[in-house]
């Protein structure tokens, strides 16, 4: 499994720059952990710029040359999801930005592959390794653990069950397997 830091998505964001559609759509699948079928399925209804929230409820597959609209992968992947502010304000920019778009029309009319084509450009130019598309919801998740956030709560946000979300990513946890057997060693000597 592969993953960016912080550091690698940002250097690969500022390369997206000159392509509002990609960067915007980066944006989303790296800091709210979509997958991509949801992220293509997005409409301006599912956004609520009050609330800062995302809805998903759908996803977009392209089948014998057709676009379907399908139910997300799971039940559990039918979520609100809570956005960063400034992403709140990047994508109501975004948004008034796309001409005559309705609620129910989708804001990220592009394939699977002109995504991946825009991920190999952007990693070339930001100088970063080529990761998949996928692995921008791992970086999300990866972010999120690195920041101290439990596995049900980070389960809840990109709509697993937890206890994938700890097989899967337990290998990110060792520092905190350290911690706990520390605080377990205080609270046994009643510190």
């Amino acid at each position: 499994m592969l993953f960016w830091t912080k550091a690698e998505y940002l250097k690969f964001a500022e390369a997206m720059m000159d392509k509002p559609l990609s960067y915007y759509a980066f944006e989303m699948l790296y800091w709210c952990g979509v997958r991509e079928g949801e992220l293509l399925a997005l409409t301006p209804g599912d956004f609520d710029f009050e609330k800062q929230t995302v809805t998903i409820s759908k996803s977009y597959q392209r089948i014998k040359g057709k676009d379907v609209i399908t139910d997300p992968k799971t039940p559990k992947s039918n979520r609100v999801i809570q956005m960063p502010a400034f992403l709140c304000e990047e994508m109501r920019d975004y948004i008034k930005s796309l001409y005559g778009v309705k609620p129910t029309d989708r804001i990220f009319t592009v394939t699977k592959s002109y995504l991946h084509r825009e991920m190999d450009r952007g990693a070339k130019e930001a100088g970063v390794k080529r990761i998949r598309i996928h692995d921008l919801r791992h970086s999300h998740i990866s972010l999120l653990i690195d920041m101290g956030f439990t596995a049900l709560a980070i389960a809840d946000r990109v709509g697993h069950e937890s206890i994938d979300i700890t097989y899967r990513y337990a290998h990110l946890f060792p520092t905190r397997q350290a911690e706990m057997a520390d605080k377990l060693d205080m609270e046994r000597k009643g510190a």
